[in-house]
């Protein structure tokens, strides 16, 4: 089955997406547990609070040129439904990986994979938020 008979536009006629940047947008049980993880142990600096009705209900992080931003879930898809399955984050930096690793668990983080060398160089460690996102760190 072709491109054309599948209903889709073939590659060679369509201009392919050319991103300048990505932002995640994460739901999180608690907003204050969730704004303390990422400002305190993972490193994140507030870059604005978004408020409704008088209260804070998402905060936007920044960490070099990532940005994440933080709501507190409304309960309207049920509270215990799961938040970080299937989902994964890398953020790429030039810093000293064992570094930022140790200040973490420094902050009072845990690690979900100590740093370790890939095969093609790359050296990289996992963290987990409150919620259960995992965050790969690699350089």
């Amino acid at each position: 089955m072709t491109n054309e008979t599948a209903g889709t536009t073939p590659h060679a006629s369509a201009e392919s997406l050319h991103g300048h940047s990505l932002a995640a947008s994460l739901t999180v049980k608690d907003l204050q547990t969730s704004l303390a993880w990422y400002r305190d142990v993972a490193g994140f600096t507030v870059n604005k609070e978004h408020e409704r009705g008088g209260k804070v209900r998402a905060v936007s992080l920044k960490a070099g040129g990532v940005e994440i931003l933080i709501g507190q879930d409304d309960g309207a898809k049920g509270w215990d439904r799961p938040k970080g399955e299937g989902f994964s984050l890398r953020i790429t930096t030039s810093q000293d990986i064992d570094a930022l690793a140790a200040g973490i668990k420094a902050r009072g983080g845990t690690l979900d994979a100590e740093p370790t060398t890939l095969p093609w160089g790359a050296r990289v460690f996992r963290i987990k938020d409150p919620d259960g996102f995992k965050i790969a760190i690699s350089s």
